[in-house]
C-alpha cells in the first residue's frame, strides 16, 4: 500500500505541483510536511569533493581516447614478458599530462565551490510561526512553502509567487539583468485577490492551496491557480512570479511564497553550462589519429613477423634467447605476439600525446590576442570581444555560410520615429528626416549652441537643472564619432552614466513634429474638450476624433513605465502638480477662449523649422512683449528639446498660459510657470518600438505622465490630465503579433480597446466595410484602408518598420461577458494558453483603423563594407528575420546583400504543390542562364570548389537573389522540398527569409549545415536568435539593446556587426593556419622520431631494444621540441592583417582547408619517413665499421634528428621575431646542456645500460660535427626544393600575398591595386549610388506593361535579352499593385509560369488568395496573393 501511494504521488508530481504553507507544520517531523518531496534551495555547481576528486577526475579524463590509449600502454609495460622500458619511467609522461589537467580542473572546481558557498550563505527574511515574525535565514535553508519577505535592492533567493507588495497598486518591479542582461524594469503584480490589502500581509492567515506546473526552463511561461478554502479558484501566470536571481526595485517590501527552490528554479534550469563543440580540425585530427594507429599496427606487425623470422633463422636457440624456469622456450608464434605488444610500447609516441595539451595552450594564446585587439573593442559600450568557447577558435577561419538576424544585428535597434499616416492622410515629417540625415560636425554644434545661448529664452528654460550643460545632440549619438572628436565620446559616456534607462538616447527621444499634423492635433485637442458637453453620433468617424484616438493609442497601448531623470528608478504613479492640473474642463475651455486661440493656431502653423534654420526662425518671429515671446519660443520649438530632454517638447499649462496676461494666469491656475520644479519624465520600455512611439506622442504633447496596473494618466497638449481606467491588458506575443489595452474613457465613459500590431495581422481584423449601413461611410472606410495600405507599402520600401493602430468601442454588457470568460481562462491549468488566445481573438476583431507608423531602424556603421568584404571572401550571407518582407529586402539593398541589377525572386505560398512547381520553374530558368553547376570534386579528401560554367549567351548575366517567407518555409519543410530549395540557393547571391520564427531559423541552419556539409556561423542579438546561434558550428551574439540572452548562448560575443570582418578575415585566418600547420607538424615530428626506433629494429633482430636512452626520449618530446610549436601556433602570421583585410579572397584558403587536409597529412607522413631514413642510415653508414657503442650511435642519431626537426620548423615559420629565434636556439642549446649534465652525472640511472660521458665524447669527435651538418641538409633538401618551386611557380593566393607583404609600402599598395583590378569583377552600373537611397516608385502602367509582356512569352523574353525575365524591374517585386492579377499566366505547354503564377497551379488550392489580388477593396486586400513569385 505504501509503495502504491508513492507511485500515485509520483504520477501526480509528474503532471503538476501542489504547494501549501509550511507554517502549520513548523516544528513537526520532516516526514509529515507535504512539501518534503520538493528540492531544497541549496545549490551545488561544483563537481567534486575531497574524497571523490581523484577517482572522478581520472574517470573523466579517460573519456579522451588518447589518455586511455597511453594509460593502457603504461599498464601493458608492467607485464614482464612484453615490457620495453622501465615501467615506472614509462608512467612518467602520462602522469604529467593527467596531473596538469587535474590541477586545472581542481582550481576551476574550487572557484565554483567558493561561489556556491557565497550564494548558499546569503541571508533573507523568512516568516517563523514560533517567532511570530520574520527571522534571518540562509538561502540554503529556504524551503518550498516558506513565506519570504524581500526589500528594495535585494536579490530574490528562490522562485516566489508574489502575495503582497508595499506598492498601493500591488505592483513589484524587477531588474532581470542577472538573468538575461536586460536593464529595463519588469512589472510583476500580486495574485488577484491579494492586491487590495490595507495592512501588512499576515502569512498565518494564508490557508490556500497553490497548484502550478512542474519545474521547467521557460523563463516567460508559468501558469497555475490558487484554490481557496471555499473551493473557488484564482488563476495566475508569469506576471506574478518572482524569479531567483532578479533584483527588487522601486518596491519597499514584497512578500511571497516559495514555489520552486534550488536547482528546480527557472534560472538554474536554464543554466546548462557551456556547450562542448568539436572543431573541424579536431574532427580531422581524430581521423588522422586512427591513420596513425593503423600505421602503428602495421609497424608492430612487421616487427612481430620479423622477430619470428629472425628466430627461425637459427638452427638452435641463440645464447640471448633465455629459457623459462622449466628450461622450455616460447613458441615462435607466441614470441611474435609478445614482440607485437613490445613494439606497441616501443613505438607508442607515434600517437602524439602532447599534441592535445599543446592545442589547449595554443588556443589560450589565440584567445588572449583576440581579447586584446583594440579593433574589436567598442568604446561606446565599453565592451570587447568575449570568447565563451575556447575550443573552436580555428573554425573562425573556415566559415562558408553566415546566417544573420536583421534587427539589432545589421541595424542599430535604435528605433527612430520617422513618419505616420492617420485615417489615410500621410504626414512625412520632412523636418525630422532632414535633421536625422544631415551630418553635423562638432564645430557646427558648438556654434549652434552658442546661437541658442544668445537668444532670450523663457524663465523655465534658464532655470532648468541642465541649463548650464551643453546637451548631447542628436548628431552625436546618431553619427559615427570622427577622429579627434574625443569630446563627443566623453559626453556620450556622461549621458550613459547619468541615465541608465534603456532606449533613451537622444536620437530615439527627439522627434520634430510635422507642421500640418500639429495644426490638426490642436483641433483634436479642442474636440476632446468638447466631448463631455456634446457627443454627436458620427464623431467617431471624423478625422479630428481619429487623430486624438491615434495619439491616445500611442500613449496608452504599451507597457512603458514612467520614472524621472532625478530618480530614474522611481516610478511615477501620480502626475506632477495634480491639484493644478485638476482644473475643470470648463475653466480650461474658458481660458483658451480668453487667451485668443487664433493666435495660438497661427503659431502652430509656423512651427518647427529645420534644425539649421531654427535660430533664424525664432529671431524672425520674435515679438516685442515678453508674453508673446514666451509663446512663440515654447510652441515654435515643437518637439525639439534644447536641454537634452522634453521640457520644450510639450505644451505644459505653464507654457500656454504664459502667452496670456499674467493676471489671468495667476487668477485661474495660481502659477505662471507650472512644472518648473517638477522633475523631468523618463520612459522605461521593454522594447525600442514602444519607446519610439511614446516619444513620438510626447513630441505632439500627448504625454504619458503615470502608469499603474489600474490607471494610465495622459497629459494633453493644453495641460489637462486625463486618467484612463485600465480594465484589461492583452500583452504582445509572437503568435498574435499585436497588443491591446482596454480602458474606460474618462470623458465619455465608453469602454475603448486600443490595439497596435503588425499590419499583416491588424488589416485582417478590421471591420468589413460592407457591413457599414451608410454608403458614404462605407466608401470612406474603403478609401482610408486603401490609402493606409499604400502608405504601408511606401514605408516598407523605405526600410521602415510598420505598425498599425486601431480601436474598438464595446458595450458594457459585452465587455462584462467577455471578462468572465477571460477570468475562467486565466484560472484554468489545462490548455490555459489556448483559452487565453481564444478570448483575445474574440475581443480583437471588427476594429476601426486609425492609422499606421513608420519607425526607422538604422544600419550599423560599417555594415555594407563588412557584407561586401565577406562576400569577396567567398562567404554566403543569409538573412533570417521576423520582419516584413519589404522592410527586409530594402535593408538587403542598403547593406549590399542585393544589388540594383540583381534578379530577385520572391516566393510566397502556403501550398506544397505550388511551392514545388515554383521552385522547379525558377531552378530551370536559372540553369538556362547560368548553366548547371558542377558537383564538388574531391581529391584525396581535398574539396575542390565547384565551377559554374558561363552561359552560352555573350550577355552579362545578373546575379540572383531569393526572398521567401515563413509560410513558404513551412511548405518546403513539410513537402520534402529541401533538396530543390538548396539547389536553387546555390545559384543565389543572397537569400532572405522573412517572417520566420525562431524554430524555422534553427531548421534552416541545420538544413544547410548537414545537407551541404559546410561550416556555418549564426549571428544575432535577441532571445529569438538563441536557437539559431546554438544550431550553427559557431554562434556569435551581439551585445545590443535586446538583453544578453543571445550573448549567453553564444560561442563568441561582439558589440558591432562590423567586428565580424576582422574577426573572420584576420583572426579566423590566423587561428586556422597556425593551428592546422602546427597539428601537421606534430604528426610529422612524432612519426619522424619514432621511425628512427623502427629502422633500428632491422639491425637488432627485432628485439624491441633501443639505441637511445629512454630518459633522452622522454626529454625529447617534453622539453626539447615542445616549445617551438607552441610559439609557432600562437605568434606565426603567414600574411599581415592589412593585406588580409584588403584582399578578402585570401580567406578562401581556410574554406578549402588548404593548410590541413588528407593530402597534406600524407605528404607530411612521406616526408617524415624520408627524413627518418636519412637521419638513421647516414650515421649508420658513417659508423658502420667503427667500434662505437650503441648509445654513442644513438646520441648521434638523436642530435641529427633534433637538428632536422627544428630546422623543419624554421622553414615552416612565416614570421620571424626575436621570440621565434630565441625559442629555436634555446631549445637546441637546452638539448646539449641537459645531455651533458645527464651523461656526466648518470652512471646507473637506467641499469644495465650506461650512458656515462657519451655526449662529452661525441663533442670531441670531428666526425660527429660533420655528420650533424650534412645529414639535416640531405634530409631537408627535398622539402626545401619543393618550397622553392612552390614559391616561384605556385598559383596559391596566399603565396602571392606573402610576396606582396615583403614589398615596400608604395610598391605594396600598387601591387594590391593591380591584384584587385585583376581579381575583382567589373564594376556594376550604379554601384556608386548612396547606400540609403530610397526606392523610387514605379509607375503602375510600366508595371502592367512589363508584367503582361513577361507573362505572355517568358521563354521568348529570356532568349531575346539573354537574361532572366523581369530583370529590368527587379526591385519592383516589393510593390503591391492592384493590377498584379494581370501578371498571372495560365499553364500552357511550352510556357513557364514565372511572374506571379496564380493559385490555379496548385489544382485549385488557395483560390481565396487569388481572389484577393483581383478584388482590390475586398477584405484582406492588403496582402499579395498567397501563391506568388515576384521578379
Amino acid at each position: 500500500m505504501r509503495k502504491e501511494g508513492k507511485r500515485r504521488r509520483k504520477r501526480k508530481e509528474d503532471k503538476k505541483r501542489v504547494v501549501v504553507s509550511n507554517l502549520p507544520y513548523e516544528g513537526w517531523s520532516h516526514k509529515e510536511n507535504p512539501n518534503r518531496h520538493y528540492c531544497g534551495n541549496q545549490i551545488k555547481t561544483s563537481k567534486y569533493t575531497v574524497l571523490s576528486f581523484i577517482p572522478k577526475n581520472i574517470f573523466e579524463q579517460l573519456h579522451r581516447f588518447a589518455n586511455l590509449y597511453f594509460v593502457g600502454i603504461a599498464v601493458l609495460n608492467f607485464v614482464p614478458v612484453v615490457n620495453a622500458f622501465q615501467p615506472e619511467v614509462n608512467m612518467l609522461p602520462i602522469c604529467i599530462i593527467l596531473g596538469v589537467t587535474a590541477i586545472k580542473d581542481a582550481w576551476e572546481d574550487l572557484r565554483r565551490y567558493k561561489s556556491d558557498q557565497v550564494v548558499n550563505n546569503g541571508e533573507c527574511l523568512v516568516y517563523s510561526r514560533k517567532a511570530q515574525g520574520y527571522v534571518q535565514k540562509r538561502w540554503k535553508d529556504v524551503c518550498v512553502g516558506d513565506f519570504v519577505q524581500m526589500q528594495c535592492n535585494e536579490i530574490i533567493p528562490a522562485d516566489i509567487l508574489l502575495l503582497f507588495s508595499s506598492d498601493p497598486s500591488g505592483i513589484c518591479h524587477l531588474e532581470t539583468a542577472n538573468l538575461d542582461g536586460e536593464t529595463n524594469l519588469k512589472q510583476r503584480r500580486v495574485v488577484k485577490g491579494f492586491s487590495q490589502q490595507e495592512v501588512q500581509f499576515e502569512p498565518e492567515h494564508f490557508h490556500n492551496t497553490i497548484v502550478c506546473e512542474k519545474p521547467n526552463n521557460h523563463l516567460n511561461k508559468f501558469k497555475g491557480y490558487m484554490e481557496h478554502p471555499d473551493q473557488t479558484r484564482t488563476g495566475f501566470g508569469s506576471e506574478s512570479l518572482l524569479l531567483r536571481g532578479c533584483t527588487i526595485r522601486n518596491t519597499e517590501v514584497a512578500v511571497g511564497i516559495v514555489i520552486y527552490a534550488g536547482h528546480e528554479t527557472k534560472a538554474l534550469l536554464n543554466n546548462s553550462g557551456p556547450r562542448y563543440k568539436r572543431s573541424k580540425i579536431e574532427r580531422r585530427m581524430n581521423t588522422d589519429v586512427f591513420f596513425c594507429i593503423g600505421l602503428l599496427f602495421l609497424m608492430c606487425l612487421i616487427g612481430a613477423v620479423g622477430h619470428s623470422l629472425w628466430n627461425r633463422s637459427f638452427r638452435e636457440h641463440p645464447p640471448f634467447d633465455v629459457p623459462d624456469a622449466n628450461g622450455g622456450f616460447l613458441p615462435v608464434a607466441l614470441g611474435g605476439f609478445y614482440m607485437f605488444l613490445t613494439m606497441i610500447i616501443l613505438l607508442q609516441v607515434l600517437i602524439p600525446i602532447s599534441l592535445y595539451v599543446s592545442i589547449e595552450l595554443v588556443k589560450l594564446g589565440q584567445v588572449f590576442f583576440l581579447h586584446n585587439d583594440l579593433d574589436l573593442y567598442d568604446e561606446e559600450t565599453d565592451l570587447s570581444i568575449q570568447c565563451r568557447a575556447l575550443n573552436i577558435t580555428e573554425d573562425l577561419g573556415q566559415i562558408q555560410y553566415i546566417f544573420s538576424d536583421k534587427t539589432g544585428t545589421l541595424t542599430e535597434n535604435k528605433m527612430v520615429f520617422r513618419r505616420c499616416t492617420i485615417v489615410g492622410c500621410e504626414y512625412s515629417h520632412q523636418e525630422n528626416a532632414k535633421r536625422l540625415e544631415t551630418p553635423k560636425e562638432l564645430d557646427s554644434d558648438s556654434e549652434e549652441w552658442t546661437q541658442y545661448q544668445c537668444l532670450s529664452f523663457p524663465a523655465r528654460w534658464t532655470q532648468s537643472p541642465a541649463a548650464g550643460v551643453q546637451p548631447l545632440r542628436r548628431c552625436q549619438s546618431a553619427r559615427v564619432p570622427i577622429q579627434g572628436h574625443s569630446r563627443q565620446r566623453s559626453m556620450g559616456r556622461w549621458e550613459n552614466a547619468q541615465s541608465p534607462v534603456a532606449f533613451s538616447s537622444s536620437i530615439e527621444k527627439d522627434v520634430t513634429p510635422d507642421k500640418n499634423l500639429l495644426t490638426k492635433v490642436q483641433d483634436a485637442t479642442l474636440w476632446l474638450e468638447a466631448l463631455p458637453d456634446s457627443r454627436p453620433a458620427k464623431t467617431s468617424r471624423s478625422t479630428t476624433a481619429s487623430i486624438a484616438d491615434f495619439f491616445l493609442a500611442l500613449t496608452i497601448c504599451n507597457s512603458v513605465m514612467v520614472s524621472t531623470t532625478t530618480k530614474p528608478r522611481q516610478r511615477v504613479t501620480m502626475p506632477p502638480s495634480t491639484k493644478v492640473l485638476g482644473t475643470s474642463l470648463e475653466k480650461i475651455q474658458q481660458l483658451f477662449q480668453k487667451l485668443k486661440l487664433s493666435s495660438l493656431s497661427q503659431s502652430f502653423s509656423s512651427t518647427v523649422p529645420s534644425d539649421t534654420d531654427l535660430g533664424e526662425s525664432l529671431g524672425a518671429n520674435m515679438p516685442t512683449t515678453d508674453s508673446e515671446e514666451r509663446d512663440d519660443v515654447s510652441v515654435g520649438s515643437g518637439g525639439y528639446s534644447t536641454d537634452g530632454g522634453y521640457k520644450s517638447s510639450t505644451w505644459d499649462q505653464g507654457d500656454i498660459l504664459a502667452s496670456g496676461s499674467d493676471a489671468s494666469s495667476e487668477e485661474v491656475l495660481g502659477a505662471p510657470a507650472l512644472g518648473l520644479a517638477s522633475p523631468e519624465l523618463c520612459y522605461e520600455a521593454e522594447s525600442p518600438d514602444e519607446a519610439a512611439l511614446v516619444h513620438a506622442a510626447r513630441a505632439y504633447s500627448f504625454t504619458l505622465v503615470s502608469r499603474t496596473p489600474e490607471q494610465v494618466t495622459v497629459r494633453l497638449p493644453q495641460g489637462t490630465c486625463l486618467t484612463f481606467d485600465v480594465l484589461c491588458t492583452l500583452a504582445f506575443d509572437s503568435v498574435r503579433k499585436r497588443m491591446s489595452v482596454v480602458v474606460r474613457h474618462p470623458l465619455t465613459g465608453e469602454i475603448v480597446i486600443y490595439t497596435k500590431g503588425a499590419d499583416s495581422v491588424i488589416m485582417d481584423l478590421l471591420e468589413d466595410p460592407a457591413c457599414v449601413a451608410e454608403t458614404d461611410v462605407e466608401k470612406k472606410v474603403r478609401k482610408i484602408r486603401a490609402r493606409t495600405q499604400k502608405h504601408l507599402d511606401l514605408y516598407a520600401r523605405d526600410g521602415l518598420r510598420t505598425l498599425c493602430i486601431a480601436k474598438k468601442v464595446v458595450s458594457e454588457e459585452d465587455f462584462q461577458r467577455w471578462a468572465s470568460f477571460r477570468r475562467e481562462a486565466e484560472a484554468s491549468l489545462d490548455n490555459r494558453d489556448e483559452l487565453l488566445m481564444e478570448t483575445a481573438q474574440h475581443l480583437e476583431n471588427q476594429l476601426t483603423l486609425l492609422g499606421a507608423t513608420g519607425i526607422e531602424d538604422r544600419l550599423q556603421e560599417g555594415v555594407p563594407d563588412t557584407v561586401a568584404a565577406l562576400r569577396e571572401a567567398g562567404i554566403q550571407l543569409w538573412v533570417l528575420t521576423g520582419d516584413k518582407q519589404e522592410t527586409a529586402v530594402n535593408i538587403a539593398y542598403s547593406c549590399r546583400l542585393l544589388h540594383q541589377t540583381d534578379t530577385v525572386y520572391s516566393i510566397n505560398t502556403e501550398s506544397q504543390e505550388t511551392c514545388e512547381s515554383i521552385l522547379n520553374c525558377v531552378l530551370e530558368e536559372v540553369k538556362q542562364c547560368h548553366g548547371p553547376r558542377k558537383p564538388d570534386c574531391k581529391f584525396f579528401g581535398f574539396r575542390l570548389p565547384s565551377e559554374t560554367p558561363p552561359p552560352t549567351s555573350g550577355a552579362t548575366v545578373p546575379e540572383v537573389g531569393l526572398v521567401i517567407d515563413g509560410k513558404t518555409l513551412n511548405a518546403i519543410f513539410q513537402g520534402k522540398l529541401e533538396k530543390t530549395f538548396l539547389e536553387l540557393t546555390q545559384y543565389c547571391r543572397s537569400v532572405l527569409c522573412c517572417r520566420s520564427t525562431p524554430l524555422q531559423k534553427k531548421m534552416i541552419v541545420k538544413l544547410v549545415r548537414d545537407k551541404l556539409s559546410v561550416m556555418t556561423l549564426s549571428i544575432g542579438d535577441g532571445a529569438n536568435d538563441v536557437s539559431m546561434i546554438q544550431a550553427a558550428d559557431i554562434g556569435i551574439g551581439i551585445s545590443g539593446q535586446e538583453g544578453m540572452q543571445a550573448v549567453m548562448s553564444s560561442d563568441f560575443a561582439i558589440s558591432r556587426f562590423r567586428h565580424l570582418q576582422k574577426l573572420l578575415l584576420v583572426h579566423g585566418h590566423w587561428c586556422y593556419t597556425r593551428l592546422a600547420r602546427m597539428v601537421v607538424y606534430y604528426f610529422y615530428k612524432n612519426v619522424c622520431y619514432v621511425n628512427l626506433l623502427f629502422w633500428y629494429q632491422f639491425l637488432c633482430g627485432f628485439s624491441g631494444s633501443t639505441m637511445i636512452d629512454y630518459w633522452q626520449m622522454i626529454f625529447f618530446n617534453l622539453f626539447f621540441t615542445s616549445l617551438p610549436p607552441l610559439v609557432f601556433g600562437v605568434l606565426d602570421k603567414d600574411v599581415s592583417a592589412e593585406t588580409l583585410l584588403t584582399l578578402p579572397e585570401l580567406y578562401k584558403s581556410g574554406q578549402n582547408s588548404e593548410c590541413y587536409n588528407l593530402l597534406n597529412f600524407w605528404v607530411s607522413m612521406v616526408d617524415a619517413f624520408y627524413q627518418s631514413l636519412m637521419c638513421f642510415f647516414i650515421p649508420y653508414l658513417t659508423y658502420k665499421d667503427s667500434d662505437i657503442d650503441v648509445f654513442t650511435f644513438g646520441t648521434s642519431i638523436n642530435t641529427i634528428s633534433l637538428t632536422t626537426i627544428l630546422l623543419h620548423q624554421a622553414m615552416e615559420m612565416k614570421t620571424w621575431t626575436i621570440i621565434h629565434g630565441l625559442v629555436l636556439v634555446g631549445s637546441f642549446l637546452m638539448y646539449f646542456v641537459v645531455s651533458l649534465v645527464y651523461n656526466a652525472t648518470c652512471v646507473t640511472c637506467n641499469s644495465p645500460t650506461n650512458p656515462y660521458w657519451v655526449m662529452e665524447g661525441q663533442l670531441s669527435d670531428p666526425t660527429f660535427y660533420l655528420v650533424c651538418f650534412l645529414t639535416p641538409v640531405a634530409a631537408l633538401l627535398p622539402r626545401y626544393f619543393f618550397l622553392s618551386l612552390q614559391g616561384t611557380y605556385g598559383k596559391s593566393l596566399i603565396l602571392k600575398a606573402q610576396k606582396i607583404d615583403q614589398l615596400p609600402k608604395d610598391k605594396r599598395d600598387l601591387a594590391i591595386q593591380s591584384w584587385r583590378s585583376r581579381h575583382m569583377p567589373a564594376p556594376v552600373p550604379g554601384k556608386a549610388q548612396p547606400t540609403h537611397h530610397p526606392v523610387p516608385p514605379v509607375p503602375e502602367q510600366d508595371l502592367r506593361a512589363s508584367a503582361s509582356r513577361s507573362a505572355s512569352t517568358p521563354k521568348q523574353k529570356c532568349k531575346e535579352d539573354g537574361v532572366l525575365c523581369g530583370d529590368r524591374s527587379s526591385r519592383d517585386h516589393r510593390r503591391d499593385d492592384p493590377y498584379s492579377a494581370d501578371s498571372s499566366a495560365k499553364p500552357s505547354s511550352g510556357d513557364h509560369l514565372l511572374l506571379r503564377p496564380s493559385s490555379r497551379m496548385a489544382s485549385g488550392a488557395h483560390a481565396s488568395g487569388q481572389a484577393n489580388v483581383y478584388q482590390g477593396s475586398s477584405r484582406g486586400s492588403h496582402r499579395r496573393s498567397q501563391s506568388s513569385l515576384t521578379i
